[in-house]
């Protein structure tokens, strides 16, 4: 299997850079073949703005849906996103591995994702609007997981912790960036209290990540609800008789 790890930090002897080492480590002992995507040290381009777009279809506005399927559609994207994208659609799996600033992914990661995700590809797939997502797309098959280095407590990402439950705050990630091109993405993997960890502490959560990078592949994905799986009639709000009187993030979630 090809495995793409995507990790997004400046400092090379960081957590973030200690999980993507024993990731390529221990996978390839496995037998997998690892791909990187070291953002920063490729100085990453994170913005999305109109040197994307080398063959510009309308000059008088820019619009990121119709260059983006434009720029697609006729090979014209940058080298860059090119290369990202080819690297995608070899992997049988992408893990994303990441500090959390200010809840969510560092702007350069977010960057990679809005430059890549193409129309075409991550959206408007076969182009055809919104009938391929949340379960179907370009990426069906793919495995996904996010590995996220957290500088407070446990307690405080619980359901009932001040900073909100941890998946909650990865649901536009897990669900909207990742399940929504198809991918099969699994609990998210977190070491907390990660600024100064202590060397029997990291030793700990390095097995943690081991054990769950032995079951990259056999682990049960979180089981959001495909649009395409009946849940959703009109393809946009869930049924009447699902969960009756409830809503919130949670309800897009089987069991």
């Amino acid at each position: 299997m090809k495995i793409l790890l995507v990790y997004a930090q400046p400092e090379s002897k960081s957590l973030t850079h200690h999980l993507a080492r024993e990731a390529e480590i221990y996978l390839q002992k496995q037998g997998h073949t690892i791909i990187h995507s070291d953002l920063y040290s490729m100085e990453w381009k994170a913005v999305m703005d109109e040197t994307d777009y080398m063959d510009r279809q309308f000059h008088e506005r820019l619009s990121f849906i119709q260059e983006s399927s434009h720029a697609y559609s006729t090979n014209t994207q940058t080298a860059d996103v090119e290369r990202e994208q080819k690297k995608l659609k070899e992997a049988d799996a992408l893990i994303l591995i990441f500090p959390l600033w200010w809840y969510g992914m560092p702007a350069i990661m977010k960057g990679w994702i809005d430059r890549v995700w193409a129309y075409g590809l991550a959206y408007g797939y076969k182009n055809a609007g919104n009938s391929y997502r949340y379960g179907d797309g370009a990426f069906l098959g793919k495995r996904a997981l996010l590995a996220v280095n957290i500088g407070g407590p446990e307690s405080e990402y619980s359901p009932r912790g001040i900073n909100g439950n941890l998946e909650d705050l990865m649901f536009p990630i897990t669900h909207g960036t990742l399940f929504y091109t198809g991918m099969e993405v699994l609990p998210t993997f977190a070491i907390y209290n990660s600024v100064g960890i202590d060397k029997p502490d990291l030793e700990i959560a390095t097995s943690r990540w081991q054990l769950r990078l032995e079951n990259l592949f056999k682990e049960q994905p979180i089981l959001f609800r495909k649009q395409n799986g009946g849940d959703y009639p009109d393809r946009h709000v869930l049924s009447d008789d699902i969960l009756l009187g409830k809503s919130g993030l949670s309800v897009h979630i089987k069991g």
